[in-house]
This record gives C-alpha cells, sequence and structure tokens, in this order.
C-alpha cells in the first residue's frame, strides 16, 4: 500500500512538473516571431494543402491548449493563441495538429485503433473505479464470489482506459514528428524557429507519458486490492 502512494505521490509530482513546465515552454515560444508571418491557421492550412488534404476545416475554438483534430467532422481545432498567433509555439501546435490529419487521411494504424477504443472507453472509463470498489464491497459484506466477478469486471474497464493511454503515445509522437519534418523540410521556419518548436512539442508529448503511467499505476493498485485480498 505504502510503494503504491509512494508511486502515485511521483507520478503527480512528475504531472505538475511537467505540465508547468509545458507551459513555460509556449510562453517562451510565443515570443519568438516567425519571419515568414504566417499565423497558426496559415500553416495548417499549408500544410493540409501540400499532403493533398482537401476534405479537412482549420476552424479556431475557445480555450488555452484546447487543440486538438477531430476525426468525425475532419476539423483541425486550434485554439484561439495558436490560431491567430505568429510564432514558433502557434506554428508547432498547429503542425502537430495536422500531423493527426495526415495520420487519419494515410489510416496510420495506431490512430485507427484509438479510435476503436474511444466508444468503448468513452463508457467505461468513468465508472470502472466505482465498478472495482463496489465488487470489492459487496464481497466483503457478503462473502460471495460475486463481488470478486464485478470487480473483475471493473478491471477490465480500467484496462481499457489504461490501454487506450498506451496507444495514444505512438500517436502522438508521430504527429509531432510529421510536424517537425514538414516545417523542416519546407523551410517554413528559421533554425531558431524550428528548436522551439521541437522543444515545445517534446514536453507536450510528456505530458501523455505522464497519463499513461498514471493510468497503470491505477490498474495495478486496484489489480492488487481484488487479488491480493484473495486467500
Amino acid at each position: 500500500m505504502m510503494t503504491y502512494y509512494i508511486l502515485i505521490g511521483a507520478v503527480a509530482l512528475f504531472s505538475w512538473l511537467v505540465s508547468n513546465q509545458l507551459k513555460s515552454k509556449f510562453r517562451k515560444y510565443s515570443k519568438v516571431h516567425l519571419q515568414n508571418g504566417m499565423s497558426g491557421a496559415e500553416i495548417a492550412q499549408k500544410m493540409l494543402d501540400d499532403h493533398g488534404i482537401r476534405d479537412v476545416k482549420v476552424i479556431s475554438t475557445a480555450g488555452m491548449l484546447t487543440d486538438h483534430y477531430n476525426p468525425k467532422n475532419k476539423t483541425v481545432n486550434l485554439s484561439e493563441g495558436v490560431y491567430n498567433q505568429r510564432n514558433a509555439a502557434a506554428a508547432a501546435v498547429a503542425a502537430h495538429e495536422v500531423g493527426h490529419a495526415v495520420q487519419h487521411a494515410q489510416a496510420y494504424e495506431w490512430l485507427t485503433m484509438r479510435s476503436q477504443l474511444v466508444p468503448i472507453v468513452s463508457v467505461t472509463s468513468g465508472m470502472s473505479t466505482w465498478v472495482v470498489f463496489g465488487g470489492l464491497m459487496l464481497g466483503a459484506a457478503a462473502g460471495v464470489g460475486l463481488g470478486f466477478y464485478i470487480a473483475i469486471a471493473g478491471l477490465v474497464m480500467m484496462g481499457f482506459a489504461t490501454l487506450f493511454s498506451f496507444v495514444t503515445l505512438p500517436v502522438e509522437y508521430d504527429a509531432s514528428k510529421r510536424a517537425l519534418v514538414w516545417l523542416k523540410q519546407k523551410h517554413m521556419l528559421t533554425q531558431q524557429e524550428q528548436a522551439g518548436a521541437e522543444d515545445a512539442l517534446k514536453w507536450a508529448a510528456r505530458t501523455y507519458l505522464v497519463a499513461a503511467l498514471g493510468a497503470l499505476a491505477s490498474l495495478l493498485y486496484w489489480a492488487f486490492q481484488v487479488f491480493g485480498g484473495r486467500d
């Protein structure tokens, strides 16, 4: 039990540090203005055009760091701080999100797998912990096998969320790789701007790594509670 709390504490601390560092990096590279004068929206549209993708729209969305690609309606959603801005951070984020659109257009296998998991995870992730906990309580109160099997069902639900977190890693890293390669090959950024874009995306990717490790730690803890309590 103590080992688990130490692990969760370490993951939480690492997550906080990475999140703060990411925000710091984006503030820093938001001050590195692009010599080409292009906005995040313009960079996103050019990358789409260069890859021959004509059915994806680039739109603005409210909030900070709310950027994402929506495969359902084929839209690259850029936050207000990216859509109109003309700096290295905006260029990095815009190109990264288009990287997902390119993955979709090319049927990238990891993105396909993640998309297949979305309906399952959207239903099970919010209730998995409660199902495991309820199963444990039922088993403790009634002393019958039903509670154990309910807890197992909860672990399976939690397992899908953990799998989703780890499948997300290659999807995000690949999108960043595609973005940086395109930015470099098309000479979109100066050397300083390119370095800033690479650094910003590196820290963004680490947030997904922390999330995956946290999901795994939680799954292992509850698995220990379920199986460790049996004779």
